[in-house]
């Protein structure tokens, strides 16, 4: 069983049902205002009442949402997670009473049933007379049963599990600012496998229990910060020194360190990033940054992390948050706080701390942060998403490599059939800023913000029944346009389209499965045809035919049928770039006719054999006659 994937896909469904809990944090809030001195009280009370049933709810909420996430937004799930949530919980609250409820983990649990049966039973046939109880419509009808097992296993073990469940957040409470600490490390070593989510339902929606005037019990710190717990938000406030002024603090080091020619462009994307970070809490686009360059750096910020939790702690700060610990929740909820003030004057050291850290890292260990090189990732390239994403999908293997594709707010999550058929530096090539590999064929791949637009650009590749030819790297060097090519034949496409390549080793390999059709006598050029019929030449050089084949050496010969990444042809570096105009290597499909679109990676530099630098959509794919001449 695929443990990763379902604990990731677990992970992205907690997070619908949590959008609600904004809405209920703004109510409460604009509830507390001073309604009564304009005569509107009642204004006041409702914004309160509507802000409670909210949290009242929030079992069922997730419950649906989680079916939801599960299903791929299955409407027949998220109907039948609610009505099982309706049936559990009158059944519970007739036979175990009030005191006892599963709270916000039942409805989870509830939401994870309704999904496994949607999966079991979405493609069954039943005979055509009662077919019209097959399929998606059985979900409701088994899910009936499958609540009334789980009413009776519960109804018998209720108060063990009610034991249980106490004794352990007993003992977690019990550990205090340590335990706050241990929680702050782990919370931040989840984040970039995304399973930070599943960690947190535990301290968030279940550890500690709060009696309300009115006797309703309430379970987990957030809820219990929001209905007036003085002992609740231990283990949210810590976090917000984290993410309003550390996180910040990493993107200004990074701009101060950037190459003076990049600072500009690096500033735009990093200002944004901390802007987002202190206002909402979002910090991927900046950890993500230096992640992959500098793991070790993460696990400091990890560790200091968890010292900012226990910090809050020692100082007795209790302060909560509906979404993540940004300014804009700091400020809602300061009503609710105790103590919240002390946060700025810990976030404002903690900006100053991780600012010098940061910039000595960055010098002391030549650490490749954005900015730094001219490969560096996270550039704006939001109108080239549709152009790019085939490319992505065949660096992730190709379309029948694709088990599962979704995005949260700064990656795709991917299930693949073979992640071993992903070509990482070809993904970096594209925009990413790392992947990351958890087993099992799930892969996440960092493309900051622009994640969700990509995977709806590449679903909508593998819903269309399209023919495209991908085409590798023929060479090591930079890649340029066709037009930066200094000859006006192949600048102005006369002889076809495509790109070139700026060579950096004297070594010529094939772009694209086919037959070697041509080979130049000067050996400075070669012609392959594909299977699909296209006529692509090969071109080492500008003038380059005038060598007579001094300093070339092939090793292929007309007729042959050759693999991508496949020696074609060597030369020396140095001599052919004295004795040529350049050494400009044009690609280029001749037969345009054929091609129906093109897509072209950023034109940087790229490894021999690197995949996905260019890639056509046919119009059809009949053969043709040879082009070359």
């Amino acid at each position: 069983m695929n443990w990763m994937g379902n604990l990731q896909q677990l992970g992205r469904s907690l997070m619908l049902p949590t959008i609600t809990i904004p809405v209920a944090a703004i109510l409460l809030r604009l509830g507390t205002l001073p309604w009564q001195d304009i005569h509107m009280s009642s204004v006041g009370e409702i914004m309160i009442f509507f802000g409670n049933t909210i949290f009242t709810y929030l079992p069922m909420i997730f419950a649906v949402g989680v079916a939801l996430g599960l299903t791929e937004n299955a409407g027949i799930a998220g109907l039948s997670a609610l009505i099982g949530q309706i049936m559990f919980n009158q059944a519970i609250r007739h036979y175990l009473g009030d005191e006892f409820h599963l709270g916000i983990p039942g409805g989870i649990l509830i939401g994870l049933i309704a999904a496994i049966i949607y999966h079991r039973v979405k493609h069954i046939q039943l005979p055509e007379y009662i077919q019209f109880f097959g399929g998606p419509r059985m979900v409701p009808l088994l899910m009936g049963f499958s609540i009334l097992v789980l009413t009776l296993i519960v109804i018998q073990i209720g108060p063990y599990l009610e034991y249980f469940m106490q004794t352990l957040s007993t003992a977690v409470l019990s550990l205090g600012g340590f335990g706050t600490f241990v929680y702050g490390v782990i919370h931040r070593l989840l984040v970039p496998s995304g399973l930070h989510h599943v960690f947190n339902n535990l301290f968030w929606f279940q550890l500690g229990v709060y009696e309300k005037p009115s006797g309703e019990m309430i379970f987990g710190d957030l809820p219990r910060f929001f209905a007036g717990d003085p002992k609740a938000g231990i283990y949210m406030a810590g976090l917000y020194p984290i993410m309003m002024f550390a996180l910040p603090a990493i993107a200004m080091a990074i701009i101060h360190e950037a190459r003076e020619d990049l600072k500009p462009k690096i500033r735009i994307t990093f200002l944004t990033a901390a802007l987002a970070s202190f206002l909402t809490g979002v910090t991927e686009p900046i950890e993500f940054a230096f992640l992959f360059v500098a793991p070790y750096l993460f696990i400091v910020h990890a560790i200091l992390s968890g010292l900012s939790m226990w910090i809050a702690y020692y100082f007795d700060i209790h302060h909560g948050f509906s979404y993540s610990a940004g300014a804009i929740d700091f400020l809602i909820n300061y009503h609710l706080s105790h103590n919240g003030w002390m946060l700025i004057p810990i976030g404002l050291a903690y900006f100053f701390v991780y600012y010098f850290l940061f910039r000595w890292a960055i010098r002391r260990f030549r650490i490749p942060t954005p900015g730094r090189e001219e490969g560096s990732q996270l550039e704006e390239w939001a109108g080239d998403i549709p152009y790019r994403s085939p490319l992505i999908l065949q660096a992730l293997g190709g379309k029948n490599n694709i088990k599962k594709i979704e995005a949260c707010i700064t990656r795709l999550r991917l299930t693949l059939n073979n992640d071993k058929l992903m070509d990482t530096a070809a993904l970096k090539h594209l925009g990413a800023a790392g992947v990351i590999r958890l087993g099992g064929g799930n892969v996440q791949v960092v493309f900051g913000t622009y994640s969700e637009l990509i995977r709806e650009e590449i679903k909508k590749v593998l819903m269309k029944d399209i023919h495209r030819v991908l085409f590798s790297a023929p060479m090591q060097g930079r890649m340029m346009p066709l037009e930066e090519v200094p000859d006006q034949i192949f600048a102005g496409k006369l002889v076809g389209n495509g790109v070139a390549f700026m060579p950096d080793k004297g070594e010529l390999v094939a772009p694209v499965a086919g037959k070697i059709i041509i080979l130049y006598p000067s050996l400075h050029a070669v012609g392959i045809q594909t299977e699909e019929g296209l006529e692509v030449l090969l071109h080492i050089g500008i003038d380059t035919s005038q060598l007579q084949g001094k300093w070339f050496t092939a090793h292929i010969k007309e007729g042959d049928y050759v693999e991508a990444g496949q020696l074609l042809i060597r030369f020396n570096l140095h001599k052919v770039k004295q004795n040529s105009k350049s050494l400009a290597t044009p690609m280029i499909i001749t037969n345009v006719d054929k091609v129906k679109s093109w897509s072209f990676a950023p034109f940087k530099t790229v490894k021999k054999g690197q995949a996905s630098v260019m890639s056509v959509v046919l119009k059809d794919v009949t053969g043709g006659g040879n082009t070359f001449g």
